[in-house]
């Protein structure tokens, strides 16, 4: 999804009055994480308004690039979960009870079905987490970021990605007979106002639809009922905008998929809204634009903003940290780019630094037992080869979006 920018800047603009979340995207690149993080948490930034999703939308990415993710990182996601199935962005103290002040939400707890279903062997949290999304769904069938927040089509289209990934249906996910189709459908501009074709992230106070990239580019992917990692769809229909009167999901996307492609007709990238960055590239929401066209089945509309993040977005994503490389990733897959070679990048390998070692490289306790037993006897060099493992440790813990909402 995608996904459009980190989950986080949503929940920071709710929580601390700002429109850019500093956790999402000012992660450092030092060498090392900050002591006081887990382990198995992906990048080193302050995690309290993305942790969860970055954690999933690396460990997503990884599964997606074929490469197994290490244990720890994964319960660290699992262990971040409440009782009632949902997340919150970031729980310090996991092993305490979550409460009426715990802020969970519907795009941290979607973020982590999706990765979860994909890894596989978590029934368990997938139905909690599941339970708990339908449970908290709005009356005009979709979800707004915190339960009963006004729907939005942001955390509209992340919960779909997440039913769809857990094997549910979500056009059979319904309140008051609506859907989260019918949600996002109602969030389509008019073909004959300003941006038609577009998605609004929510209505303003008067009811009316303005037209948004970061909302338009996940309003397709979820209208498709698809979620951050997809492929080339089938395309359907042209640029001509579809009325508003019987307007099907499909109808939307393409709606949607057709206002993307003309704004990045004029240059490769979509421009950031964010206050003090006028006329600045909007990397991430560019990368789910790709996907957005790929899954609407506009590969042709992707060429130029997939060769633009190719040259362009290394210092971004080095800057951003997780959850940049994972948007950069699923652009690559979605367009049946290798990721491995994205402009001269390893996507995979960059993302990998950002947290724990891979599973492929990690050591089992009877390994780790059996070497110690064959260094018995070796003095010095025992010594020194604890040293050597213990920085090779600290390597793997480089570190570097959704998020996120770009309103």
């Amino acid at each position: 999804m995608i996904v459009r920018r980190s989950a986080a800047v949503l929940a920071a603009s709710a929580v601390i009055g700002a429109a850019f979340a500093p956790a999402a995207f000012a992660a450092d690149a030092s060498p090392s994480p900050s002591p006081a993080l887990p382990s198995g948490l992906f990048g080193s930034a302050d995690p309290t308004y993305d942790g969860v999703w970055r954690q999933s939308l690396a460990l997503l990415a990884q599964h997606t690039a074929g490469v197994e993710p290490a244990a720890k990182a994964v319960k660290w996601l699992t262990g971040q979960q409440c009782a009632t199935g949902a997340f919150a962005p970031y729980r310090a103290d996991a092993s305490a009870k979550c409460d009426a002040k715990t802020m969970v939400d519907t795009n941290n707890t979607a973020a982590a079905v999706q990765a979860l279903a994909a890894l596989g062997g978590h029934d368990g949290e997938l139905g909690k987490a599941v339970g708990w999304l339908k449970s908290v769904q709005n009356k005009d069938g979709g979800w707004g970021y915190t339960a009963g927040g006004a729907s939005d089509a942001n955390s509209t289209s992340v919960v779909i990605g997440a039913l769809a990934a857990a094997g549910q249906h979500p056009g059979d996910v319904v309140k008051d007979g609506k859907s989260p189709y019918d949600a996002l459908v109602k969030l389509s501009v008019p073909c004959d106002e300003d941006g038609g074709g577009a998605f609004a992230f929510q209505p303003d106070k008067k009811g009316k639809l303005a037209a948004n990239a970061d909302a338009s580019a996940a309003g397709v992917v979820g209208s498709l009922g698809k979620g951050f990692v997809t492929t080339a769809g089938k395309a359907s229909g042209g640029d001509t905008c579809r009325d508003a009167d019987g307007l099907t999901p499909q109808g939307a996307a393409a709606n949607g998929a057709s206002y993307l492609a003309g704004s990045l007709d004029a240059k490769p990238y979509l421009l950031s809204a964010m206050p003090g960055a006028k006329d600045q590239p909007d990397y991430g929401n560019t990368a789910d634009a790709v996907v957005a066209l790929a899954a609407a089945g506009r590969t042709a509309d992707t060429k130029k903003p997939l060769a633009w993040l190719e040259k362009e977005s290394g210092t971004w994503a080095a800057k951003a940290g997780p959850a940049a490389y994972a948007q950069l990733i699923f652009a690559a897959h979605a367009t049946g780019t290798d990721p491995r070679h994205f402009g001269g990048q390893d996507l995979v390998t960059q993302l990998g630094r950002t947290g724990p070692a891979a599973a492929a490289a990690d050591h089992s306790d009877a390994a780790d037992e059996k070497k110690k037993d064959d260094d018995k006897g070796l003095g010095v060099w025992w010594i020194v080869g604890v040293g050597l493992v213990a920085g090779i440790g600290i390597g793997f813990l480089l570190s570097g979006r959704n998020k996120k909402q770009q309103l």
